[in-house]
């Protein structure tokens, strides 16, 4: 499998509090080759309840693959965004996020009471991006019936983060474990 191969070629680098990966899939280095994406996508709805009217994602790295996933399923997509449009009149969701990379607001429009979502992200690390999207969502009166992360990162807590601050269980397609000499496939 091609994503597979991605991790094991991967770099390792210390982002300052972990090591993490710099990669083909996540960070386009090299280019992102389609059939990368296309592959991953397609793991992803195996994956997912597909009886959902809403995708979320975060607009950093999990942007290509929600966006690829809302083409192949039909689904229409939301992002949370790292800014306000400060429109008024949209239902933006305001949250708080603590991540592996980013501490501050993270910013949800286009979910509304009712919609049935699922949030479809890259990476499952400290778990700080899944938590804040399920706070903004279920603040919009959504209701949040899947989480699919395309890799976890086992060992940042993550996974059990989640399930502890929000009762649900993340599904992933791939489980690595980063360390200084490299990352290997779980």
């Amino acid at each position: 499998m091609l994503l597979e191969q991605v991790y094991k070629d991967a770099k390792v680098v210390n982002s300052g509090g972990a090591y993490t990966t710099v990669n083909e899939f996540t960070d386009q280095i090299p280019a992102l080759r389609p059939a990368v994406l296309v592959e991953v996508a397609q793991r992803i709805v195996r994956l997912m309840d597909l009886n959902v009217s809403k995708i979320v994602t975060e607009e950093d790295k999990g942007a290509a693959l929600a966006t690829t996933v809302s083409l192949l399923t039909g689904i229409p997509m939301a992002m949370a965004r790292w800014y306000p449009y400060s429109l008024g009149t949209i239902n933006e969701q305001v949250v708080s996020i603590d991540s592996e990379y980013f501490q501050g607001e993270m910013y949800l429009n286009g979910i509304e009471a009712g919609d049935r979502v699922a949030i479809i992200d890259d990476t499952l690390s400290t778990g700080g991006a899944i938590v804040a999207l399920t706070e903004a969502i279920r603040s919009a009166g959504g209701e949040l019936l899947d989480v699919v992360c395309a890799v976890e990162k086992v060992g940042n807590g993550g996974f059990e983060k989640v399930r502890k601050m929000t009762g649900l269980f993340v599904k992933s397609v791939l489980k690595i474990k980063v360390n200084e000499s490299g990352v290997s496939v779980v």
